[in-house]
């Protein structure tokens, strides 16, 4: 589990680029530059698909701040297309299918809800800055809001 300070696990995972091409991500991709790294449970559900679309209306500021914003889920590459095409997402989706890289993060373990406790996904979000080390992160996230908070944490 990764905390602030600290190296961001590297990673390589498939996925869909804001455009829809189907390629491998790297953070070392991203080297010089910061990134927004956001772990969510699923496509097309509620809370995921208001988080992903309050990225996609505030893309504009991230942008003009000089971020990088790559959302990472279990689920497929195909998911992640219908998802992104349907919602009109304008940032890559990542599939990160045996969890291994949201584990690297602390962002898959134990959590409850509706109080039952499961073992998944634990919405999650880290800044990345252009060394490669965690600035800022969340976790778990409460999505509304969350959006701003980020874009305040990038001024820092």
């Amino acid at each position: 589990m990764v905390e602030v300070g600290e190296r961001a696990p590297a990673f390589r995972l498939a996925g869909i680029d804001g455009d829809g091409t189907e390629r491998e991500f790297a953070l070392a991709d991203y080297k010089g530059k910061t990134v927004v790294l956001y772990f969510y449970p699923r496509d097309n559900t509620p809370g995921c698909t208001r988080e992903a679309c309050d990225f996609r209306d505030n893309m504009s500021r991230i942008k003009k701040a000089g971020v990088e914003v790559l959302g990472v889920s279990p689920d497929s590459t195909d998911a992640h297309r219908k998802f992104r095409e349907k919602q009109n997402l304008n940032f890559p989706l990542l599939s990160d299918r045996e969890r291994t890289v949201a584990e690297s993060y602390g962002a898959f373990g134990e959590k409850k809800s509706y109080g039952k406790v499961t073992k998944g996904i634990i919405r999650s979000t880290f800044i990345i800055g252009p060394d490669g080390k965690v600035k800022k992160l969340w976790r778990p996230v409460k999505v509304n809001g969350h959006v701003d908070a980020v874009l305040e944490a990038l001024k820092d």
